[in-house]
């Protein structure tokens, strides 16, 4: 979401007439939702072992075992606030989430989040039963964005802080880069992911993955949405969850219900890794984003935990990282309809 560090921080921006088009585009008839995933489906068949741990299983994201794991929890802005990443886990777990996306750093952009503290956070999620999904925030608008890395330069990441991350595939799901895309050259995300997917499968990491939309992040121009499949049978493992960020292109209820049951219909593995209850590029209705995700099945992170500047301070859920000031959209998210606290299961490896 956020694309510079908490001081003189400015959000991520997308033009309201970009709402505009895709609030027209989803209208159309001539658009058809996504080819199926019937063929990557054929993955078993081919002889293709699953994943240790967190893996894809008919469209859905499931544990080891096979039970279903569904993301309800936050992000966090570890990168900038790592001094409070101790007490937030913590809080967030308290308040019933059991899932945490945790913003890291390449060192292209802020500062570099090693293998250490990689290993750290890690061990934080797990003392905290949280799953742990990871990210490179340096990707944030590529394209667009001053000084944003590439997909290709994000896995290189990965692949340097990999012994943080062997081992822990029940536990951890690495997602490939924020944002990667502005709405500049959009259309090259499809190579670009599958590329940084095989490079990561290549190199040994055999975790779930995680894809986030271009637009930044919401895919209004419906790339993800369109190629996700191929994506998905372009990966060896066969383990690649997307990921699209509403915020102001999904400001109606029929917006976000066309958009996500195209997904699970498709049997595509979706999940809404950021979302908000307003937005400078719009209202995004976090109502309708919630109770479709409980109905379908699809998890959610909601953004963010504290920390936000830059004129979004109103996504903060907790007022100064302090649990027991939650905000109107902590108290929503965490203890409203369809909300953290009354959808949320732990994730069945702590139970075990």
């Amino acid at each position: 979401m956020r694309t510079t560090a908490p001081t003189g921080a400015t959000p991520r921006v997308v033009a309201v007439v970009f709402a505009a088009i895709a609030a027209l585009l989803l209208s159309l008839p001539s658009l058809s939702p996504p080819a199926s995933a019937a063929a990557a489906g054929s993955h078993a068949a081919s002889g293709l072992q699953a994943a240790a741990g967190l893996h894809v299983a008919g469209g859905k994201l499931v544990e080891g075992n096979g039970s279903p794991f569904v993301m309800r929890g936050v992000n966090h802005a570890h990168t900038w606030y790592a001094t409070r990443t101790t007490q937030a886990l913590a809080d967030i777990k308290a308040l019933g989430a059991n899932t945490v996306r945790v913003v890291l750093s390449t060192g292209d952009r802020w500062t570099r989040n090693d293998t250490a503290d990689v290993a750290n956070v890690v061990a934080q999620c797990k003392r905290n039963r949280l799953i742990c999904v990871l990210e490179a925030h340096d990707t944030t608008g590529y394209g667009e964005q001053g000084g944003a890395i590439t997909l290709s330069r994000a896995a290189d990441y990965w692949i340097s802080v990999r012994t943080a991350l062997t081992g822990q595939e029940s536990y951890v799901i690495v997602n490939l880069g924020n944002e990667p895309y502005g709405n500049t050259n959009a259309t090259a995300w499809t190579a670009d992911t599958k590329a940084a997917v095989q490079k990561l499968r290549t190199a040994g990491i055999h975790h779930a993955l995680m894809a986030d939309a271009p637009n930044w992040g919401q895919d209004w121009s419906f790339t993800m949405r369109d190629n996700a499949a191929s994506v998905l049978a372009a990966d060896p493992d066969h383990n690649t969850v997307f990921s699209v960020h509403m915020y102001g292109v999904f400001d109606t209820a029929a917006e976000v219900t066309d958009y996500l049951t195209r997904f699970v219909k498709a049997e595509l593995p979706l999940v809404v890794g950021e979302f908000g209850h307003n937005h400078s590029d719009g209202n995004p209705d976090e109502t309708a984003i919630m109770a479709n995700a409980q109905t379908l099945g699809v998890g959610y992170l909601g953004w963010s935990w504290s920390g936000n500047s830059g004129g979004v301070e109103y996504l903060d859920m907790a007022t100064g990282f302090n649990a027991a000031s939650l905000t109107s959209w902590g108290q929503r998210i965490f203890k409203g309809a369809n909300g953290i606290g009354s959808t949320s299961r732990e994730a069945s490896v702590y139970r075990s």
